[in-house]
């Protein structure tokens, strides 16, 4: 018995896979097609895969018209069905990936990217555990300035930042339930809800879970989930790197640790230390932050976010327990030693920011690198080497990076490198307005 046999209620289906961006590309489908796409799938360009940020054709693309925009074969990932309850009427999507004709990955896609990775872990007998922190602004955008929300409760608009404060949950509580309900419907492990440093800003955590693919399918699905929730209560919520000059941009920290063949932290020993592995993890991610960068910090506004004291980290370094520091090792049972990667903002698309970390550190695991020692104290009062200042640099470096080449196919890191330069373009002919208009619940 299927999914929808036990969901008679569903009226309609959609069906889509994550683009380069991590926007969400596919079709609508009625439900009697429902059978032939879960057993065939569907086809569409696979160019679509490779649009800039507001859907449109890279320019200079080898996908388009070099290729005669060939089709690719997209099919249902382990996922499933997952339902949409943002929708009006009760619809599910069906999550795809993309394929050759003959079978084979389409390398473009950012999902196979990181099941590419994982498979690398496969096989030396790793298996990474990975969780995401997911930071998000809710906002009133239906004047010209973007402004907090007034509480359903009160009416009124609470200015200032409320760190932790359970009065600004409980101002969004229907919404919050609403958001907790469609989770579980959604199988997306959803933690502690807390309020974070921004006016109307909040942070979802989402729970460690030992398959990075689901990892990156439960970020990607909650960002759609929000952000549909959001516009219900009469509001956006933004992933937004930084929707506000004067407030902390959003992050998407993940924190990851490896179980070895015996299930048993590869990263954790009785030791302050840790093991050699988590050592070598470490230093490939660090090694990973300048020619990366890009998958971190993916669009304009995002270095809006990577400024010193801004809660966001600027230097490339590591620490134990230290929040200033672009990788940080937390505290608590030395059992359950981890890494916590807190460069990327908010913006990224999940599956090739999992890729990337995943990668670096596997990069690290495979070469025996060794890190530098941890910092202590404030990392941005430290002489360190800086992460890529501008959208240009990392760009660059990305383009120059042999270690990308390592982690992604060459074809995914030339698809990248197009489609950010076009978009580069663009965003500079934008004012700042403009910016923040098409940016604040796009990404």
């Amino acid at each position: 018995m299927s999914w929808l046999d036990d969901h008679p209620e569903i009226r309609n289906l959609r069906c889509g896979a994550a683009d380069l961006n991590g926007q969400a590309r596919g079709k609508r489908v009625p439900r009697r097609f429902a059978e032939k796409l879960e057993k065939d799938g569907t086809r569409f360009p696979l160019s679509v895969l490779n649009l800039d940020i507001w859907g449109e054709d890279i320019d200079d693309s080898p996908l388009v018209f070099e290729t005669g925009d060939a089709d690719g074969l997209l099919l249902p990932t382990e996922r499933g069905y997952v339902p949409m309850p943002w929708l009006g009427s009760p619809t599910a999507l069906l999550p795809l990936w993309s394929f050759q004709d003959d079978g084979t990955p389409f390398s473009g896609d950012p999902r196979h990217a990181l099941a590419r990775v994982l498979e690398r872990y496969k096989a030396i007998g790793l298996t990474p555990v990975a969780a995401t922190e997911m930071e998000f602004y809710l906002v009133d955008d239906s004047g010209k300035e973007l402004r907090q929300p007034k509480s359903p409760r009160s009416g009124k608009r609470r200015a200032g930042a409320e760190i932790l404060s359970l009065r600004a949950l409980d101002a969004f509580d229907a919404f919050f339930n609403e958001l907790y309900d469609a989770c579980d419907a959604m199988n997306i492990p959803a933690e502690a809800a807390i309020s974070e440093g921004g006016e109307g800003q909040f942070e979802v955590n989402l729970e460690h879970v030992p398959d990075a693919l689901k990892a990156a399918d439960d970020a990607w699905l909650f960002k759609m989930l929000v952000r549909g929730l959001a516009r219900n209560h009469g509001m956006a919520a933004s992933f937004m790197a930084k929707p506000y000059e004067d407030y902390a941009g959003n992050g998407l920290h993940t924190h990851f640790s490896m179980l070895d063949r015996d299930g048993k932290n590869a990263f954790a020993n009785k030791t302050f230390e840790g093991t050699p592995l988590l050592q070598n993890a470490i230093a490939g991610c660090l090694a990973g932050i300048p020619e990366l960068a890009l998958i971190f910090a993916p669009h304009g506004n995002s270095y809006e976010r990577l400024v010193p004291g801004a809660h966001a980290p600027t230097s490339i370094c590591w620490a134990y327990d230290n929040r200033t520091a672009s990788v940080r090792v937390p505290g608590g049972s030395l059992g359950a030693r981890r890494i916590e990667h807190r460069l990327a903002g908010g913006d990224v698309n999940p599956y090739l920011f999992l890729a990337a970390v995943l990668g670096s550190a596997l990069v690290g695991i495979e070469d025996g690198m060794t890190p530098p020692d941890p910092i202590t104290g404030n990392a941005y009062d430290q002489k360190l080497p800086q992460v890529p200042g501008s959208w240009d640099d990392a760009i660059n470096a990305f383009e120059q990076s042999a270690l990308a080449r390592r982690i992604f196919d060459p074809q995914l890191v030339d698809n990248l490198i197009r489609t950010k330069r076009q978009e580069m373009a663009h965003f500079a002919e934008m004012t700042p307005e403009e910016q923040i208009d098409h940016y604040l619940d796009l990404v």
